[in-house]
Order: C-alpha cells, then sequence, then structure tokens
C-alpha cells in the first residue's frame, strides 16, 4: 500500500498546467472501430472467379510511395523507446524497394487479398484461415466473438495465442516474407475486446483528465505490451477524435479531450507507447467523429464545418499524428460538404486527398465497412472498390471479405479502379508489414502486469467537481446505487479495502452513461455523493453536494475512488471537458 501510495504521489506530482501541457506537446512533435461491431450479415463465399489474364497479369507498380529523404536512416531493428524521437512510421528505402519487388509479383487477385482485413463470426478459426489463405487477405481483426474464453469467462490465453498463430501463419502462405495483420479494438474503457486476466483499463478521457504525457505513454505501452503476448501486431486504437460533449452520442469517454492541442499531445504519446512495445497504432477517426451527433454505427453523420474550422480543432490531432511519424490513420464514415458532399470520407477523393496533403505517407484504412453508414448506401460491398479508388489502402471489416475481393477484381477489370491505385495501395501495406516485420516482435508482457499502472492511471484523472478537497468525504460506511451489479461490486471491494462498510450511512450514486444524448442519466436516488463512471456530463444534472468524476469502471478506477472517499488519496484530476457551467480544468489542485 506504501509502494502505491508512493507511486501516486510521483503521478500528482507531474506537470499538469497549460503551460508544461504545450512544453510536453511541443517536445513530442518536435521531437519528431472504431471498428462497427458485426452485424447478422450472411458471409457465403461467393463463386470461384473465373480465369482473366488482365485480372491476373502483374500491372508494373508505382515506384515507392515513400519519399526517401523522409524515411529514418538505418538503424538497429528494433522499435526505440517512446518519447525519444518520432517513432512509428519509419520505414527505410530497403522496406518500400522491397515491397515494390513482392507486389509486382503478385497477380491482381493478390493484391486485392493484401488490401482487405475481415472479421468472422464465432471460434471457427480454422475456416477463417482458409479464406485467409484462398483470398490472398492480408490477416485477420480479432473481434468480441472471435475470444475463446474458460469456462468462467475468462480469456483463455493459450488458446488467443494459438488462433493468433494459427491466422499468422495463414497469412504468411504462398511464400510471404512479411507477417500478416493480427488486429483487434483494444482502446480501454467500453471498447476492449480482451478482458480478463489482461488488464483493464479505464476510459481514454483518463488521460486528459490526468494531464501527463508521460502516463499515457506508459499506458499505451503496457497495453500493446500485453497484447503482443498473445500475437497481436496492430490495435486500432487511439480515438484521436476531440469530443464535443454531451451531443456526441458515439465517442464521449473514448475521447481523450475535448481541447484539440490536449487530445493530439496524450494520442500521440499513447501512440508512441504503443509502437515502442511492438504493436501498430492507428490514429482514428479522420476527419473527427467527435463533433457529429450521429452514430455512424447506424447512419450517416454530416460534418457541416468549414475546412477552416476543422483545420483549427477536429484535424489537429490527426496533424499531430501525422508530424510525429505515425504508420496508419483511420478513415471514419463521416459527410463532410466542405470536401464531397453526401459522401463518407471513407469513400471519398477530396478526404483522401486532404490527409495526404498534410503530409500523411502511411496507410490510410477504412472505418469498418459492415457500419450502417455505409452498407445503406453502399450494398453487397460495393464500397471496397470505391474507397480504394478513392485513396484508401486498407480495408476493414467488408460485410462479406469474397464479395469485397471479387467487387475489387470486378473494377480493375471494368476500369473503375486503376490497376496501378491497387498495386500503390498493397504497396503501402506491404512496406508497413515488412518493417514491422523486420523491427521484430515485441517481448510482451503477462497478462495482467499492467493493473498497477491502470489503477495509478485512475488515481491521476480522478476529478472531484464540487465537495472537500481534503480529508474523508464519507464516514466508515455508506449504501450504495446505480451502476451495473459489477459496478456496484467492485465499488463494494474497493470501499472494504479502503476501511468503508457498505450498508448504511450517505448514499453513493454510480452514474453511468445515458443511452444518447437526449435521454437522462442512470435514474439517480437523492445522492450525497455522485460518481460519473463514464464521460462526467451526467454530473451537471446531480444536485449531490459531493460530485466526482471517475472516467472508467476497471476494478482500479474503484480502489481511486474509494481511497479519495475514504480520505487516502487526494483527487489531483482536472475536467478535460466542460461539465455544465463548470469549465475545462475544474477540480482539486
Amino acid at each position: 500500500m506504501a509502494r502505491l501510495q508512493r507511486k501516486r504521489e510521483s503521478v500528482h506530482n507531474r506537470p499538469r498546467t497549460a503551460a508544461v501541457l504545450t512544453a510536453v506537446l511541443g517536445l513530442v512533435l518536435g521531437t519528431a472501430s472504431c471498428s462497427g461491431t458485426p452485424t447478422p450479415d450472411p458471409s457465403a463465399d461467393s463463386a470461384a472467379l473465373s480465369a482473366d489474364p488482365a485480372a491476373t497479369a502483374p500491372a508494373q507498380p508505382p515506384a515507392p510511395p515513400w519519399d526517401p529523404s523522409a524515411t529514418l536512416p538505418d538503424d538497429p531493428d528494433t522499435f526505440p523507446r517512446a518519447g525519444t524521437r518520432p517513432l512509428g512510421w519509419g520505414p527505410q528505402q530497403r522496406d518500400a524497394t522491397a515491397a515494390a519487388q513482392a507486389v509486382a509479383a503478385m497477380t491482381t487477385e493478390q493484391r486485392a487479398g493484401q488490401v482487405l482485413l475481415p472479421f468472422y463470426r464465432g471460434l471457427d478459426h480454422e475456416a477463417q484461415a482458409a479464406v485467409i489463405e484462398r483470398l490472398h487477405l492480408a490477416g485477420s481483426i480479432i473481434m468480441g466473438d472471435n475470444v475463446p474464453r474458460t469456462a468462467d469467462g475468462r480469456v483463455d490465453t493459450a488458446a488467443m495465442h494459438g488462433v493468433a498463430s494459427r491466422l499468422q501463419a495463414a497469412a504468411r502462405t504462398g511464400g510471404r516474407s512479411w507477417p500478416g495483420m493480427i488486429g483487434v479494438d483494444q482502446e480501454g474503457g467500453v471498447v476492449a475486446r480482451l478482458r480478463a486476466p489482461l488488464t483493464e483499463w479505464p476510459a481514454p478521457m483518463s488521460y486528459g483528465a490526468a494531464g501527463s504525457g508521460p502516463l499515457a505513454g506508459e499506458a499505451g505501452r503496457a497495453m500493446a505490451a500485453e497484447l503482443a503476448a498473445l500475437g497481436f501486431n496492430t490495435d486500432f486504437a487511439p480515438t484521436s477524435d476531440v469530443t464535443m460533449g454531451p451531443a456526441d452520442p458515439t465517442i464521449g469517454a473514448r475521447s481523450m479531450s475535448g481541447d484539440a492541442d490536449a487530445a493530439s499531445g496524450f494520442g500521440v504519446a499513447f501512440s508512441q507507447g504503443m509502437l515502442a512495445a511492438g504493436l501498430l497504432p492507428a490514429a482514428k477517426h479522420f476527419p473527427g467523429h467527435g463533433s457529429v451527433s450521429v452514430d455512424s454505427h447506424a447512419r450517416l453523420p454530416v460534418q457541416g464545418a468549414s475546412l477552416e474550422q476543422l483545420r483549427a480543432k477536429d484535424l489537429k490531432p490527426f496533424q499531430a499524428a501525422i508530424d510525429a511519424g505515425l504508420p496508419m490513420v483511420m478513415t471514419g464514415h463521416i459527410a463532410v460538404p466542405a470536401l464531397e458532399p453526401g459522401v463518407p470520407a471513407s469513400v471519398s477523393t477530396a478526404a483522401y486527398a486532404e490527409l495526404r496533403k498534410m503530409g500523411f505517407q502511411g496507410v490510410a484504412v477504412t472505418d469498418a465497412l459492415n457500419m450502417g453508414a455505409v452498407k445503406g448506401s453502399y450494398p453487397n460491398d460495393s464500397a471496397a472498390p470505391l474507397a480504394l479508388a478513392a485513396g484508401a489502402d486498407l480495408l476493414l471489416m467488408p460485410a462479406n471479405v469474397a464479395a469485397a475481393h471479387a467487387a475489387i477484381i470486378a473494377a480493375v477489370r471494368g476500369g473503375t479502379l486503376p490497376p496501378e491505385r491497387l498495386a500503390e495501395a498493397a504497396q503501402r501495406v506491404v512496406t508497413m508489414m515488412i518493417w514491422r516485420g523486420r523491427a521484430g516482435a515485441g517481448p510482451g508482457t503477462a497478462p495482467g502486469s499492467g493493473s498497477g499502472l491502470s489503477q495509478e492511471v485512475s488515481a491521476a484523472a480522478i476529478t472531484v467537481l464540487s465537495g472537500p478537497c481534503d480529508g474523508p468525504m464519507v464516514p466508515a460506511s455508506v449504501r450504495v446505487t446505480g451502476g451495473s451489479a459489477q459496478d456496484r461490486a467492485r465499488f463494494a471491494a474497493a470501499a472494504r479495502n479502503a476501511g468503508i462498510s457498505i450498508g448504511k450511512g450517505p448514499l453513493v450514486s454510480l452514474i453511468g452513461a445515458p443511452a444518447s444524448p437526449a435521454a437522462p442519466a442512470t435514474p439517480q436516488s437523492p445522492a450525497d455523493v455522485a460518481v460519473a463512471l463514464d464521460a462526467p456530463w451526467p454530473l451537471a444534472h446531480s444536485t449531490a453536494p459531493a460530485r466526482i468524476a471517475l472516467y472508467g469502471r476497471s476494478p482500479g478506477a474503484f480502489e481511486a475512488l474509494a481511497a479519495v472517499l475514504a480520505g487516502h488519496a487526494k483527487a489531483p484530476g482536472k475536467l478535460p471537458v466542460a461539465v455544465g457551467s463548470q469549465p475545462p480544468g475544474t477540480g482539486c489542485a
């Protein structure tokens, strides 16, 4: 306990003022999905393609798409430490040259496979491996229903490693020397496909509340290291969106901050930590999903801001990611009339042109193509060749990967997708994976090894909006209401550890996020202490004398809460967003 308290104090003493944050941003930059939940679509394979010499003959690939002057000089084949220099998009000319040679030898079918990263349903991993081999796919993403579990519902880590190894072997068939992509959506908070015994992390908004770039980098490294040990090499995180507040129905506490500069710095730091542990990150969802009021999982949001307005806010974290040399940017299903009216950015030529104009040289990956925002307007995976023609390099989670593969080949045959564009996209993906393979796999860490750091993040983030900043907030016994059964059980366990019993006394109300921006927060009894478990906006409507933003439901988050309630620790966090009339920066300090 004393050791943990010392760790907390060291985090609490990390600089969190605006001036220091600006300096951190300068250091990070100067030294330089949200995959959709699968919907129940049939995914039967399409009929075998007929032979076509025009489709199978290799087209001349373009010149390597990277400016050699922009690549890093050759150095040891290892990832450098986070924060020491621009990590990440460090493929060198030898990587681009090897990719160009590999793609030049591919058929159109093989190239079409290299730009597709599919999902699958259930636990039939052998069937997925067979599809990867047959269609020459880039690899596979793992969703929640693909994760092997023990009888008590925990992740079977040995079996998960076996699944990743089998899919990796399938992706390397045909003599490919570079690794396949084994990806996952693991952000922390609500978006986490793998949970216990892996470390459970609080919501990403915790990093904005804690105000520490180094802490965000440490968390990114720790999260990635546990995934690397299971055979993953790609994580579609972090969320780089700048949330606009309670009208944001999709991102919310997945955003690190409502301030564009803060979101930029913490997103880069987190990504660099991931890279240092051996995982490829992806900044998402370009051009920003935090400022639209429609969920792209259901239908197409429209971003009505001008380009000048976007550059002043929503595009800033993506510019920071590009300037820091990060390898992937995920394009969202968001229509931007200032770019191309009525067309999702994920399939918009103007959106990809804007991304490249910002200096991006890496892999542009679409958000999941099985999401409602694209499926309705582009049935039968017709979005796949359109996205490639527009400028995408990697297509994530088409509803039916065989149909998407066939549509790409048909578009090349029909002249609507230039073969040079397909070759360029495949070459970008292969270059990234050659570099990833040459850098060597991350060493990995044991499941749960980041639990102490996860608690440290929550202890640094917890924010008191009203109530005492020193000493105990509650007596030795409290009542608890709200939240889920698991939330209440975790609170009770943490309270007992802090010397607080459950049964009588002041009422602590655990408030979850509302179902929609227009819906009220979780119904509450009149409370003495109100605790927001996700984004802090519901606290604007609370009349409790003490109001606390926790930004997470992990065991470590509840330990941090109990320590503050008992007076064993202070709450050093500051609001990273406005909550009602209380501005960003509110908190005990």
